[in-house]
């Protein structure tokens, strides 16, 4: 077909989908039914304890910054009896390894098998780790007794020459949250700001009022320390978990929130601490759905299950970072062919995009969700992938005057 008559028949398509799209009530009908539901489930998450694993599993707590001084004073006063018995020194460090994650269907999220390992300072092999380890201790004690919080990328500046590389300093914090029993922020490190919300909500930061529909098309960046948000409040019917930062600024900008009562979340990519702590605080105090629109590729799929599921990097701590029973709204595989979305728009899978969906179809949280499955062997099937941008092939605003619309009106979400 010549490029006319393509552009013809995709017009075409646009005027029957938005023919179909009814008046804003009956577009929220299906959504509102869905917030209904979930205002009503008041079941409680089951704990550790009712499931027999509180004693096979280590799961951290928020400490405040005396019980966290206490910790790590005890654990040093270990070390220096150890050193005066001249039996040297070592630390006692909990797996993170992929081998010591348990995925548990009844919490539907990764949590981390208690598995300690050694870590002693007369190891060749570990000996600069355990140095770096008791140098974070160190630092982590000033912050705890000064009551201050630095970004892990202060922290990687107080000793360059030590740990060389932010990713040595960034694992060896999150061995100590493990080992001290605290959530990474009882450690008063925190991520510097990356993700940003937009749309119908208000909080409290730190006592200072915040409205996200006065925020323009950046929106408010999500607080590094979640703890002061407070005074939640919103008249929204869903949140919209974006993955890409594009999208969220298309959506930002067309004041997608106004018709469709709404908070825009994205972190930008990979998820960071921060945004899944507050998309988690936000669906705890709303009590409203989650909606994710990512990528049609193994990898947004991947990014969807460290919101719902956790990270093995951080299973410890999923009791307090994973939102479960987020909807699969789009882009879904079996929306290309449903949407028309042009060939030219949609990208060959690469050797490695194959490798890693036949991994995410082999894990026990995919195969919990046969409509999950079956949008992942449809993927790997026809070969093929799109990101959430091939929709602006028929309009830059057919993602929020077109495409989502239809799919809230149909209540088109796994």
């Amino acid at each position: 077909m010549s490029k006319g008559g393509t552009s013809k028949r995709a017009a075409e398509d646009i005027n029957k989908q938005q023919k179909k799209i009814k008046n804003i009530d009956e577009v929220l009908k299906l959504v509102k039914k869905l917030a209904e539901q979930g205002r009503k489930n008041t079941t409680a998450e089951r704990s550790l304890a009712e499931l027999d694993l509180a004693h096979s599993v280590r799961e951290v707590v928020d400490k405040d910054a005396d019980a966290v001084l206490d910790e790590i004073e005890a654990t040093m006063l270990e070390v220096a009896q150890s050193i005066l018995a001249g039996n040297g020194y070592s630390f006692d460090i909990p797996s993170r390894a992929k081998g010591n994650q348990l995925y548990v269907p009844e919490l539907d999220r990764i949590v981390l098998k208690d598995t300690v390992s050694k870590r002693p300072f007369a190891s060749s092999q570990a000996c600069r780790k355990t140095a770096i380890t008791t140098r974070i201790l160190g630092l982590v004690h000033e912050l705890c007794n000064k009551q201050i919080n630095v970004t892990k990328r202060d922290l990687f500046y107080t000793d360059v020459k030590l740990f060389e590389d932010q990713r040595e300093s960034d694992a060896v914090l999150d061995d100590l949250s493990c080992m001290l029993g605290c959530t990474r922020s009882s450690l008063h490190v925190v991520a510097s700001e990356k993700g940003v919300v937009v749309g119908r909500l208000t909080f409290t930061e730190d006592g200072d009022h915040i409205d996200c529909r006065r925020m323009g098309v950046g929106g408010k960046a999500i607080p590094p320390n979640i703890s002061k948000v407070s005074n939640i409040a919103s008249d929204a019917l869903f949140i919209l978990l974006v993955e890409k930062d594009a999208a969220f600024m298309r959506l930002a900008e067309d004041r997608f929130y106004n018709d469709y009562p709404s908070i825009i979340i994205t972190a930008k990519g990979q998820p960071d601490v921060a945004t899944r702590l507050f998309l988690r605080k936000l669906k705890l105090s709303l009590k409203i759905p989650v909606l994710a629109l990512v990528d049609s590729d193994p990898y947004g799929l991947k990014i969807l299950s460290v919101y719902m599921k956790g990270s093995m990097n951080m299973s410890y701590d999923s009791s307090n970072l994973t939102t479960p029973d987020i909807k699969w709204l789009g882009v879904r595989p079996s929306d290309l062919d449903r949407f028309n979305i042009p060939a030219q728009c949609r990208l060959a899978m690469t050797d490695e995009d194959l490798k890693t969906g036949r991994k995410l179809l082999e894990e026990d949280f995919i195969k919990a969700n046969p409509a999950w499955v079956a949008e992942l062997e449809l993927m790997l099937k026809k070969k093929e992938k799109a990101e959430i941008q091939a929709l602006s092939s028929f309009g830059f605003q057919y993602l929020s005057q077109v495409y989502l619309p239809l799919k809230l009106q149909e209540g088109d979400w796994i």
